[in-house]
């Protein structure tokens, strides 16, 4: 069926189907990595303030808004992107990912105190240097929080293309 066109619907179709969604990410003043630990998920216990994108959203406005009510902080800074996730679908999850993250620079001390967590998704926030993150971790995690410390030291964008969803 070469050079037969489809209709776009029906194209469509026949496209892969994935989740999209946008975060941001923050370290403390001496650049050790911020978290929040899920309520909901056992297996990804640690993440940044992000989430979804509802329909119409575009990456950096889902990540702005999940920051906000995540966290309670009103990020004013200008899209930085750090990072671009992606992760083929498996048993747990039915849909491939993409995923964007952005850099939402250094938070001080007041700021750390003035975080408002969501309880119905996180129960806590964390500072710890980067090595201490790794057993509190899947390997997958670490990994890509490795890729998005080193694309916020070197100024690069970092591509993370092992997200899968297992078996």
């Amino acid at each position: 069926m070469a050079g037969t066109w489809l209709p776009p619907e029906e194209f469509a179709e026949t496209l892969p189907k994935a989740t999209a969604f946008g975060c941001v990410f923050f370290t403390d003043e001496y650049d050790r990595p911020v978290q929040l630990r899920a309520v909901y998920s056992q297996s990804h216990p640690w993440q940044w303030p992000g989430g979804c994108m509802d329909p119409g959203e575009r990456p950096w406005e889902t990540a702005l808004r999940e920051c906000r009510e995540e966290t309670g902080i009103v990020y004013e800074g200008s899209p930085r992107l750090l990072a671009a996730v992606f992760g083929l679908p498996g048993k747990t999850w039915p849909l491939s990912t993409v995923g964007f993250v952005f850099d939402g620079g250094r938070l001080t001390d007041a700021q750390l105190r003035d975080i408002v967590l969501n309880p119905e998704e996180h129960d806590e926030v964390r500072v710890l240097p980067l090595e201490e993150w790794s057993p509190l971790m899947p390997p997958r995690d670490f990994a890509r929080l490795e890729a998005v410390m080193r694309a916020r030291r070197d100024g690069s964008t970092a591509y993370f293309d092992c997200w899968d969803w297992g078996d």
